[in-house]
């Protein structure tokens, strides 16, 4: 009984280290692909920038800056998959930012893209600044993404929003394009692309895992037709004490 039982033993350990490798196997393949996706957009939005900065002989200091933005969101790609320790959404440094600045610079990166999809990009900024603390990097990878899935799969007209809300102390945005909507609720869109279950939902989940990180949210709004998703973000004080709100 002894023989069997070493076997078994063996067996169940042989079994239980090609799970484990398998697990980690798995879990380096999506950081590759969440590396890939993060890395194809930001350089798409960049030269396609450039392009139609060149077609319309207007590279502006604005759209440049912008592009850099975009370059910038690509080496952060680079160095995610360079350092596997650290998660795909760390927040590496925190500032004070001026999130209709950042939202407008974020939106010029993609009007190249939304040219090339027979798009429009539209960005309308109502009432006072809206200053965050967070990772400027981090929310202008998300904010990327949230226009990059709506000139994708969307179509037409792209239509951004952004606002302070006093009462609520929360700077908030809203993505809304004229496509068929999303195919399933935010969340399990989102929980389905860390399984590695299909790309279309990659990009909103690292949306969503990065306005976790900043105390925020991502959810689809009620819409007449098409997407409409939402950003929130706070809009406090800081632990320092300062109040980026009324600066």
């Amino acid at each position: 009984m002894i023989a069997p039982a070493v076997a078994l033993s063996g067996w169940a350990v042989a079994a239980l280290a090609a799970l484990i490798a398998w697990r980690v196997l798995s879990g380096r393949m999506e950081a590759v692909a969440r590396a890939c996706h993060e890395l194809r957009g930001p350089l798409t939005a960049a030269r396609l920038g450039l392009e139609l900065g060149a077609r319309e002989g207007a590279l502006t200091s604005a759209r440049l800056a912008a592009i850099d933005l975009e370059l910038a969101r690509a080496s952060l790609a680079l160095d995610d998959l360079t350092c596997p320790r650290a998660p795909g959404v760390a927040v590496r440094r925190v500032e004070q930012i001026d999130l209709e600045e950042l939202l407008r610079a974020s939106v010029e990166a993609w009007r190249g893209s939304a040219a090339a999809r027979g798009a429009s990009l539209m960005l309308r900024w109502t009432g006072c600044p809206a200053h965050v603390w967070g990772d400027r990097l981090r929310i202008a990878q998300a904010t990327g993404n949230l226009l990059a899935n709506a000139i994708e799969h969307g179509g037409g007209g792209v239509e951004v929003r952004g606002r302070l809300e006093l009462t609520r102390r929360v700077a908030r945005i809203e993505v809304l394009d004229q496509g068929p909507g999303l195919r399933a609720p935010v969340p399990e869109l989102a929980r389905g692309a860390r399984a590695g279950r299909g790309h279309r939902g990659r990009g909103l989940a690292i949306a969503t895992a990065i306005a976790s990180e900043h105390g925020g949210r991502i959810a689809a709004a009620p819409s007449e037709h098409g997407a409409r998703l939402v950003l929130e973000l706070p809009a406090g004080a800081h632990e320092s004490g300062g109040d980026p709100a009324s600066g």
